[in-house]
């Protein structure tokens, strides 16, 4: 009896204690929520079209303060703007520029497949622009007429090879020349995605000493593709003509650009001129389709 009246009074003790309040244990206290904030972004095309104004207008008074004669023309791929002077003159001597057509053709005409004889002639005729290498690649896609045939299939109505053997002396528009560069960025007309990255990839490597012109519009870090041309004219007065086109591509742009000079005084004066053009195109590119931005409505209509 003694040992169960023990074992009522532990049960009695146990259940007493149970009786009393439960410890407080302090609720987890959450971070506060980030609620991310929504707004709505639109194209100010109001201010982008003044911009635009100021930029034509500054390039014309630029060219007019310049010798000789200038034309450009400017696509971006990504915003869609244009700018162009003269783009469509298409009596403009291109001179080493048609080296990035001769390759194209040569490519085209041979369903990528150049020996390796072939692809050191392009490299060397395209980064170091040498004129002997293009002298071969030219007879061997047919000269003056297979480039016509080129031309007409991938849609340049611009363009005209020069006479005979005399490939420098090919006339083209900057329209054209933005039209070549689109074929080979977006492809067709039968030239492969590996054609267009040979040839594409060239142009991003021409020799530093060549890598001057439309170069000048790109940004810190802007990757850039280019073939530029100069040649004397020593029956116009002993003056140049001096080219450059190319692609320069980067955050928020997709740029491509060719300015075209003739009767310079000089072969760096030509390039000085190409430059200043492409550097003012290059710094205000963005500001030609400008952004705004509003906060999103707080009772939508569902």
């Amino acid at each position: 009896m003694r040992g169960k009246w023990m074992a009522w009074l532990g049960l009695a003790v146990a259940a007493g204690c149970g009786a009393g309040k439960a410890p407080v244990v302090p609720a987890a206290v959450e971070a506060p929520v980030k609620v991310a904030r929504c707004v709505l972004k639109f194209r100010d095309i109001r201010a982008g079209n003044t911009a635009r104004a100021r930029l034509e207008r500054d390039l014309a008074q630029y060219m007019r303060d310049r010798p000789g004669r200038i034309v450009y023309g400017a696509l971006d791929l990504v915003t869609g703007v244009r700018l162009g002077q003269g783009e469509h003159e298409h009596d403009m001597i291109t001179a080493s520029g048609a080296k990035v057509d001769i390759l194209a053709a040569l490519l085209a005409g041979r369903d990528s497949r150049l020996d390796e004889g072939e692809r050191d002639l392009a490299n060397r005729m395209i980064r170091e622009s040498d004129n002997s290498a293009a002298d071969v690649l030219w007879s061997r896609i047919g000269g003056g007429g297979a480039m016509s045939d080129f031309y007409r299939r991938i849609g340049l109505k611009e363009t005209t090879p020069g006479p005979s053997k005399y490939w420098g002396g090919t006339s083209t528009s900057p329209a054209d020349r933005i039209r070549l560069l689109k074929v080979l960025i977006k492809g067709g007309r039968g030239l492969t995605s590996g054609d267009r990255g040979m040839v594409l990839g060239l142009m991003e490597r021409v020799q530093k000493d060549q890598a001057w012109g439309v170069s000048a519009a790109a940004r810190p870090g802007d990757r850039v593709a280019l073939k530029n041309g100069w040649t004397p004219r020593p029956f116009i007065a002993n003056t140049w003509a001096v080219t450059s086109y190319g692609r320069v591509v980067g955050p928020g742009r997709d740029l491509l650009l060719s300015v075209q000079t003739d009767r310079q005084p000089g072969e760096g004066t030509g390039i000085q001129t190409i430059e200043g053009i492409a550097r003012m195109i290059g710094h205000r590119l963005d500001g030609l389709s400008p952004t705004r931005t509003r906060p999103c409505p707080t009772n939508p209509i569902a």
